[in-house]
């Protein structure tokens, strides 16, 4: 077929007069082209809310850290790991033998390396101060058991005075004997009074009758009457006037009679010398025990003057020589003034070693150590005891100390030695090397809740998580073994953990780059 016999105009639709029954071309137009679009981006919008609603609430910013992983190779049980030098040293530390008595140092019995028993004399001091003191407080002894013989003796007679007062009834007794003799003298007064008026009546009737007869007898006579009658008168007279005094005398017998017997009853002063003598006892006795103590001390001087090993041992040293004056207890005395010589034990020694600081993880206690000196041909045994704190700037080394186990005699303090550091043996199987994994944290993020250690975590979808963990050892670095519980791929919540809940979401402001570095 011929291009002239094609008609193209047979292909055209005429739309304009299509017909539309029930109007169905018209709603089918409208549904597509606004409704189902319309319905298509509410769809849209209603996902995009769902899986951005919670990215559009409130959140709290925390900063993470990643978990700090450390990988090691582990290998068989007596593999060389490293070598250090080092020396020995007495284990834990040498013995200072000192002078516990000021003094000069006057001999010395032992040498370095010497080995000695305990109590064994090490050196003597000068004694001649020390012996004369001992002297001079023996006599002050003597001279306070004497003071002591002497108040026992005072208070023995104190006590008998008080328990048998004799003295007192003595005085008593002649007391009483004066006021009786002073009362018959005052009963006996009445008679004599008459037998002098009978006298005086007498002699004057006498004396009347010769002067009577003055021519008759001699003149004499007469006088001598006359005589007679005064000494009768007067007589009479000192009978008169005795009576008075007697009665004082008699009162004063009588009060005084009383005063003994009261004194014989209370016997105050003797009940006070008797407690004055006890006094004198007890304060002997003090000033004796006091002796006493100044003979010891003076004893205990003296003996200090030899010095004697505290210990079973050998002498490292000799610190002071002979004409050296050591300060003893004094409190002047300066550190080590007092020292005469140092020992140590040959069965407890130590290497110290320098370690250097990248062999310092390798440093495991327990584990063994040979030790190789020249002074003796097969390695030493030792085991490693600890890391001290003591590091050296200048060779870029940490201290070890290492246990000597069972030293031989030949081996001393100060010698060098060499150490190598054996690996432990571990709870792997077989004696194949093996790569470990060892994931560690940074201790103060560990959250210690009811006995259980814990870390806050942030999940896949932001959400704060808590998780129990079980801890192993601790780093020096300020980090902490995690054994179980966590995963290398955690991430760690450094801040803003005191507000959480579990679950809530957060949101990450950071990562904590100085822990993350403590490393």
């Amino acid at each position: 077929m011929s291009e002239s016999q094609l008609d193209l105009s047979k292909l055209a639709l005429d739309r304009s007069d299509a017909p539309s029954p029930g109007g169905r071309r018209r709603s089918s137009r409208w549904l597509t082209r606004y409704v189902l679009p319309l319905g298509i981006l509410l769809g849209f919008v209603a996902l995009l809310g769902a899986a951005a609603g919670r990215q559009l609430l409130p959140r709290a910013e925390v900063t993470v850290v990643p978990v700090i992983v450390k990988r090691g190779q582990v290998q068989r049980a007596g593999t060389t790991l490293f070598q250090a030098a080092g020396w020995i040293e007495p284990r834990p530390t040498s013995v200072s033998v000192a002078a516990l008595a000021p003094g000069v140092v006057e001999e010395l019995s032992v040498v370095e390396g010497q080995q000695v028993q305990r109590g064994q004399p090490i050196a003597k001091l000068i004694q001649v101060d020390a012996q004369l003191e001992l002297e001079q407080a023996t006599a002050s002894l003597e001279i306070r058991e004497g003071e002591l013989q002497r108040a026992e003796a005072e208070l023995a007679a104190a006590r008998t005075r008080l328990e048998k007062p004799v003295h007192l009834r003595a005085k008593l007794a002649d007391a009483q004997s004066l006021l009786a003799k002073a009362t018959t003298e005052r009963d006996k007064l009445p008679f004599l009074q008459k037998a002098a008026e009978a006298n005086v009546a007498f002699t004057r009737s006498s004396l009347e009758g010769k002067r009577s007869a003055q021519n008759a007898i001699a003149g004499v006579l007469v006088e001598q009457a006359a005589n007679e009658y005064a000494a009768a008168v007067a007589e009479l007279e000192e009978l008169q006037q005795r009576a008075p005094n007697l009665e004082k005398e008699i009162k004063a017998l009588s009060e005084k009679v009383d005063a003994l017997t009261t004194q014989l009853e209370l016997l105050v002063e003797e009940r006070r010398q008797m407690d004055e003598a006890k006094a004198k006892v007890a304060a002997a006795k003090g000033l004796l025990h006091e002796a006493k103590l100044q003979v010891r001390q003076a004893e205990l001087a003296l003996e200090r003057t030899v010095i004697r090993a505290p210990m079973d041992g050998r002498i490292l040293r000799l610190v002071a020589l002979p004409g050296t004056r050591v300060m003893g207890m004094a409190r002047s005395g300066g550190q080590g003034s007092s020292t005469v010589v140092e020992m140590y034990d040959p069965q407890r020694l130590q290497v110290r070693a320098d370690v250097r600081l990248e062999d310092v993880p390798m440093v495991t206690p327990g584990a063994p150590v040979e030790i190789e000196t020249a002074s003796i041909a097969t390695p030493l045994k030792g085991r490693v005891l600890q890391s001290t704190s003591s590091a050296s700037i200048q060779k870029n080394t940490l201290e070890v100390k290492v246990e000597l186990i069972d030293p031989p005699p030949a081996v001393s303090p100060e010698m060098l030695v060499t150490a190598t550091f054996l690996a432990p043996p571990t709870e792997t199987a077989g004696d194949q090397e093996q790569e470990t994994e060892r994931l560690f944290v940074p201790q103060r993020l560990v959250v210690q809740e009811d006995g259980q250690a814990a870390l806050w975590i942030v999940d896949a979808e932001n959400r704060a998580q808590r998780k129990t963990i079980q801890l192993g050892s601790t780093a020096a670095d300020g980090l902490v073994e995690v054994l179980d519980g966590l995963d290398v791929t955690d991430k760690l919540i450094a801040s803003g953990t005191t507000e959480l809940t579990a679950g809530e979401t957060v949101a990450i402001g950071g990562e904590d780059t100085v822990i993350g570095m403590e490393q």
